[in-house]
């Protein structure tokens, strides 16, 4: 429990809960678009040579196109939060400096302030606040790229089954795709306070605007 409060303690200093949640949303609805797009595209050539694809090609390039995009938002999300935090604390440390100079001109004046108590204090403060920053750094990284990849794979569920490739695989998938879809909409509803059904059929719009348009991509 101990560590389970100091990670909530961290989370409340860092602000960490408002940026998971962007980053998942944002990253899991990447995700899942980005797999609506492939299942479409190997739609197209499915019902264009129904005996040039199996389930497992799909499942290959699904999770190939996932990974990717989850190692890519692992990577960069992480480089840059780092970058930010770290100069988030610069920064912190510049208006310690310049207290800790104030500190010292009063200390002069009056000789009633324990200068030396106050810097404990601020250190002590300024360790609290970087031991948070990296953990937020760690977390959101993760949520970062984690969320691309659960996006992207649960529509890949039904391609796991059978040996040959049906219409029924893309059926399902396009279920999942719109369930998963329905549920970020609610969850942004959540969020936001309100506007749960607005939401979901505005994400429902995009996927569906994904399909229209890999479809007539395919026409070409």
């Amino acid at each position: 429990m101990g560590l389970i409060n100091t990670w909530r303690e961290y989370s409340k200093i860092s602000n960490l809960g408002e940026i998971a949640r962007r980053k998942f949303f944002n990253n899991c609805f990447d995700g899942a678009l980005t797999c609506a797009g492939i299942i479409s595209g190997m739609l197209i050539l499915y019902l264009a040579n129904p005996d040039l694809l199996v389930p497992r090609n799909i499942v290959i390039t699904g999770f190939a196109t996932a990974f990717a995009i989850g190692i890519s938002g692992l990577w960069g999300a992480y480089l840059s939060e780092e970058a930010e935090r770290k100069k988030k604390l610069l920064d912190l440390q510049k208006d310690m400096v310049i207290l800790d100079h104030g500190d010292a001109s009063q200390l002069q004046d009056t000789k009633t302030i324990d200068v030396k108590k106050k810097k404990k204090e601020k250190k002590n403060k300024g360790s609290i606040i970087e031991r948070s920053e990296k953990f937020a750094t760690i977390v959101a990284s993760l949520v970062d790229g984690g969320a691309p990849v659960l996006g992207a794979s649960l529509p890949l569920i039904p391609f796991f089954f059978g040996e040959e490739l049906t219409l029924a695989h893309f059926f399902i998938s396009y279920v999942i795709l719109i369930g998963l879809l329905v549920y970020l909409g609610i969850f942004l509803g959540k969020i936001s306070g309100g506007g749960r059904l607005r939401y979901a059929l505005h994400l429902v719009a995009a996927g569906i605007v994904t399909l229209i348009i890999s479809l007539l991509l395919g026409q070409i």
